[in-house]
């Protein structure tokens, strides 16, 4: 039993993919792989459900993670997850549930619940699993949050467990932040650290190798590797931060015409990964984006999730970009709202949890209101939609008080309960996830292309979400075989740090 932690210089260092990347290795290995985060800040999420049928929430990387593992995600993977709803605050999602909302003032309050339930959460997988591959946070550096940490060096001291640094080379300065990570620590963190790996390499190795050579004189630790750029790993992003403008590398076009569309990067866009799907689909371009003039040439206008539904409209509405929403609707041009988005289409808008702003227009586009529940939804379900088969997940606390009778569903249950709304070309829906069904991705771009007047636009009718998912974790372990030194890395697995590895100065500052 043993547990090793993937640390990055920074944040988007990396720390996720190769987390991803190290548990599909094992598992093609025949290991009992488990990957773990303490926790995570980010509003992009997935449900998971317990035994009991119980839905909770945990980051998205790490069910991409728990693929990777060839496991089914659970809320230990993930025990604690922050979601920003301001740049002040941010709601804790602990094991699974949302219990909290945590701040500078309460924070020192908070941390112990967190962390002792962050170490618990990884006994418990370190007891069931021959590996728990653990991903850190930020930056073990960050020497003003040292103190009580749990997601980084704390968690490595926790668990005795053998570090490796990332660092992105693409950003610039990559040794020097590999050096700085290690000389800002204490003597008993240092003594964790083995080595690095580089991330984004692009260009000759034989220029790098000097500088490899010389990081590794340095600080006594190994280079564990060297990670190729590699344009094709979009899918599942950790966080929103690491969209390009645009999303995907979208194939030729089937037919004559490409369908454009635009999601609109909302300051507190949550799962944008739902765009994702339709980004993987020939001839369908995506583009996230605040520019009046790209909602202006789209043919699909997406509203996507948001963590903060009040606050975003109303930035909406401060931008002006709800002007160029209207008008793409006055237009007659398809509208999609995706769970925030759907609920910022409303009639009206009820929140006394999130914002606490009691009442607030909605943009009038769909003929319902919407009332904020303390208790959020959370759930996996299924049904039928364009007469065809789809599955999301749902993470809101925002629910449906009133619809018109005559107001179409977009989705149809089992049990003949309806969800979303489909109004002739404005579609609103609290599911995330559907358009990961390939079936009704095809009909709803179908449907759209044509509202839009795209009549030469064709769908694939062999893009399969789920296969390049997992194409995309073969690729990682792919990556991980090809690129880094895998045996290392196993002796480093199995008998944990390396022994005198050298201090570096000048430690951890000491105040006073």
């Amino acid at each position: 039993m043993s547990g090793i932690l993937i640390a990055g210089t920074t944040s988007d260092a990396g720390k996720s993919v190769l987390t991803a990347g190290v548990c599909r290795w094992l598992h093609r290995r025949g290991v009992r792989v488990a990957p773990f985060k303490a926790q995570n800040m980010s509003n992009n999420s997935a449900v998971v459900v317990d035994a009991r049928g119980r839905g909770g929430e945990i980051g998205r990387a790490h069910a991409l993670q728990a693929v990777a593992s060839g496991q089914e995600p659970q809320v230990r993977f993930n025990p604690v997850l922050l979601k920003p709803g301001s740049d002040h605050t941010s709601q804790v999602v602990l094991l699974g549930q949302a219990v909290d909302t945590i701040d500078a003032a309460n924070f020192r309050q908070l941390k112990p619940a967190m962390s002792g339930a962050a170490f618990a959460a990884y006994d418990e997988l370190l007891a069931e699993y021959d590996v728990v591959v653990c991903e850190g946070a930020g930056s073990p550096a960050e020497i003003n949050l040292r103190d009580h940490d749990y997601v980084n060096m704390g968690l490595a001291r926790h668990g005795r467990m053998p570090t490796i640094v990332v660092g992105d080379i693409d950003r610039g300065g990559v040794f020097a932040a590999m050096f700085g990570t290690v000389a800002l620590l204490d003597a008993e963190d240092q003594a964790l650290v083995a080595g690095f790996v580089v991330n984004k390499f692009r260009g000759s190795r034989e220029l790098l190798q000097p500088g490899v050579d010389m990081i590794e004189a340095a600080t006594g630790r190994t280079v564990y590797g060297v990670l190729p750029f590699d344009v094709d790993l979009w899918l599942d992003a950790e966080d929103a931060l690491a969209y390009g403008r645009v999303l995907g590398r979208p194939g030729p076009a089937r037919g004559q015409e490409w369908l454009r569309v635009a999601v609109v990067r909302l300051p507190h866009i949550s799962n944008a990964t739902d765009a994702e799907a339709l980004a993987c689909e020939p001839g369908v371009s995506v583009r996230l984006t605040v520019e009046p003039g790209e909602i202006a040439d789209a043919d699909l206008v997406v509203l996507p999730g948001t963590k903060a539904t009040v606050d975003d409209l109303r930035w909406l509405r401060d931008t002006g970009l709800d002007r160029a929403v209207l008008a793409h609707a006055r237009a007659g041009r398809p509208l999609l709202g995706i769970c925030g988005g759907f609920q910022m289409l409303s009639e009206q808008i009820a929140d006394e949890v999130e914002s606490r702003r009691g009442d607030v227009a909605g943009l009038g586009l769909l003929p319902v209101r919407i009332v904020f529940a303390p208790d959020k939804t959370l759930a996996r379900p299924a049904g039928q939609a364009l007469g065809a088969p789809v599955r999301g997940y749902e993470i809101h606390h925002g629910r449906v008080a009133y619809r018109d009778p005559a107001l179409a569903p977009l989705i149809t249950l089992p049990g003949g309960e309806t969800e979303g709304a489909a109004a002739g070309h404005v579609f609103g829906t609290h599911w995330h996830g559907a358009f990961e069904s390939d079936e009704f991705r095809r009909r709803f771009l179908t449907l759209a292309a044509g509202l839009a007047g795209r009549r030469g636009f064709e769908v694939a009718p062999d893009t399969g979400f789920a296969a390049m998912r997992e194409a995309t974790v073969d690729r990682l372990g792919d990556l991980v075989e090809e690129h880094l030194d895998t045996e290392a890395l196993w002796r480093l697995i199995e008998k944990g740090p390396p022994v005198g590895l050298p201090f570096l100065p000048p430690g951890a500052p000491v105040l006073g």
